[in-house]
């Protein structure tokens, strides 16, 4: 507080002699508050992540975005597939297109230098237990089942061979459990190539946050296809990898599809995520998606890091859904199918089912936990397969608990 003094100006008394004139001087205490006021400017920087509507993304008019490995692996996925029920397959020419990426019918994929077997089950997360069950499966095809057939050797409980439906409707050839290997094989691929790529790989934290540095910095380290100069920084190019895990047998600028038309179709995630769009009450799923990959895209290069992650987690529990799904519906159609005695439908269903539930291991929800772990996928597996005729030894009440116990655990209801 500080004081301060008002002079009174001199008072004069007009009836007075000049002598008498009296100057009257008082001081006058007033107190005086004196207030600093500090105005502090705070800058604040908000992002806001606009994203088009379609997956498309530029540098000085330039595409960056391609996936064309992952194109390729989807399509030797899809004839693995085939091959996987000819008859005149061998061991050396399957193992070669899984293994060594050659011995396809289209000369690119030979070319292209990818692989499928070295990218199944190969997250950090992933057991190494299961990419020896798919070299397992085309031994036991190959060497086991094929001679089978061609020995024209109906398949029954413990016996490997061919089963046609007393209608015509349906052949499957199978192993001595009722393994319809070809579809555990493809099932299985869903979950443990493409799931495992696009959700513990390209698009977890650690893989995106990796590149962190070099995007921030600006550094370029990919070139679109046909040009000269690197325009593509790492994490871009990983979550697009990503994305053509699933969109790489499809459109880029279309959500959806799967088209079986054209003949990727069960070999191909997308198929089934629109089986699940269109089946369940997903409705909507197939777009969510596409649009949390094109946010997650927007983000990355607006250098939105927390936006980025959220639409990842997005991406990743609503493709595990798909896994989650299918695996339990293929149970209750087989459980349906047994009460009908349709048993080529069965063992075919039950396969698929033995796939899909080799994938729960590879999903992640929104809690970042798997559906299931490796040993409880495992459990799962044995308990499905137990006995010396596997399939062929199941009942409805047994497949029907199997579905109600993944109904539990994946919160996912079927209607």
């Amino acid at each position: 507080m500080k004081k301060m003094f008002l002079l009174l100006v001199p008072l004069l008394f007009f009836n007075c002699t000049k002598t008498e004139v009296e100057e009257v001087i008082k001081e006058v205490e007033v107190d005086r508050i004196v207030t600093n006021t500090v105005i502090e400017t705070v800058t604040i920087t908000s992002t806001t992540v606009i994203a088009p509507e379609e997956y498309s993304f530029t540098r000085k008019g330039i595409s960056t975005v391609y996936y064309t490995g992952q194109t390729a692996r989807l399509d030797m996925a899809t004839e693995l597939k085939s091959a996987m029920n000819n008859i005149s397959s061998t061991q050396t020419g399957i193992d070669n297109m899984f293994n060594q990426g050659i011995g396809f019918s289209d000369s690119s994929l030979d070319a292209s230098g990818k692989k499928v077997g070295n990218k199944t089950a190969a997250s950090p997360i992933a057991s190494a237990t299961v990419k020896p069950l798919f070299d397992g499966w085309i031994t036991e095809f190959t060497t086991t089942v094929i001679p089978a057939v061609n020995d024209n050797i109906t398949a029954t409980s413990g016996v490997a061979g061919s089963y046609t439906e007393a209608d015509g409707s349906r052949t499957v050839k199978v192993n001595a459990k009722g393994f319809e290997l070809n579809q555990i094989f493809s099932k299985g691929l869903i979950g443990a190539l493409q799931i495992d790529q696009i959700v513990n790989g390209y698009l977890s934290f650690s893989k995106l946050d990796g590149a962190r540095q070099d995007h921030d910095d600006d550094v370029y380290a990919y070139t679109y296809p046909g040009q000269t100069e690197p325009s593509i920084t790492k994490m871009e190019h990983y979550w697009d990898e990503g994305f053509g895990y699933l969109q790489g047998l499809d459109n880029q600028f279309a959500s959806g599809l799967g088209d079986p038309s054209i003949g990727r179709d069960t070999a191909n995630l997308n198929y089934y995520l629109n089986k699940v769009n269109s089946q369940t009450n997903e409705a909507g799923i197939t777009d969510r998606i596409y649009k949390a990959f094109t946010i997650g895209r927007a983000a990355i290069t607006a250098k939105d890091y927390d936006e980025r992650d959220r639409q990842a987690s997005i991406i990743a529990s609503e493709l595990s859904k798909v896994i989650g799904y299918k695996a339990q519906s293929y149970l209750r159609d087989a459980a349906e199918d047994i009460d009908n005695e349709d048993w080529a439908d069965a063992l075919h269903a039950l396969s698929e089912a033995y796939g899909f539930i080799l994938g729960l291991q590879f999903t992640k929800a929104l809690d970042g936990s798997p559906y299931l772990t490796n040993q409880g996928v495992n459990e799962l597996l044995d308990e499905l397969s137990a006995g010396t005729g596997g399939f062929w030894e199941r009942t409805p009440a047994e497949l029907t608990a199997m579905a109600d116990q993944l109904e539990q655990v994946t919160g996912l209801i079927l209607e």
